[in-house]
């Protein structure tokens, strides 16, 4: 079971789905962190602080991030993929692969039809 924390356009089916398949997933929304225009790097900052392994769409800022310094709990950076069970099981997948997350950067990409 990972701890995720999903960024602010993170999406809610997504998580939802994560949570059902027994992952720690807290949101930006639930953090109280939506809706404040709060910079990639202080949403790595807060996720490095809970020890949880971020969930993004938005990956090239993430991967930037990663490269300018690993020690992070993980970073999951993803395509958006409108098949939500789909999109949470390649996550899943993915991850269970890779842990510990502790300074990955994971890709997960929609699968081509």
């Amino acid at each position: 079971m990972a701890r995720f924390y999903a960024d602010e356009q993170f999406p809610f089916p997504v998580v939802e789905l994560l949570r059902n398949l027994e992952h720690d997933v807290l949101t930006a929304q639930e953090a109280g962190n939506a809706d404040k225009g709060i910079p990639d790097e202080a949403v790595l900052a807060f996720a490095i602080s809970q020890e949880r392994t971020v969930l993004t769409i938005n990956r090239d800022d993430f991967i930037r991030l990663h490269r300018l310094d690993p020690k992070h709990f993980g970073i999951v950076v993803c395509t958006n993929n409108r098949n939500w069970e789909q999109f949470a099981v390649r996550i899943d997948e993915a991850v269970k692969r890779e842990e510990p997350m502790l300074g990955k950067l994971i890709r997960v990409v929609r699968p081509a039809n």
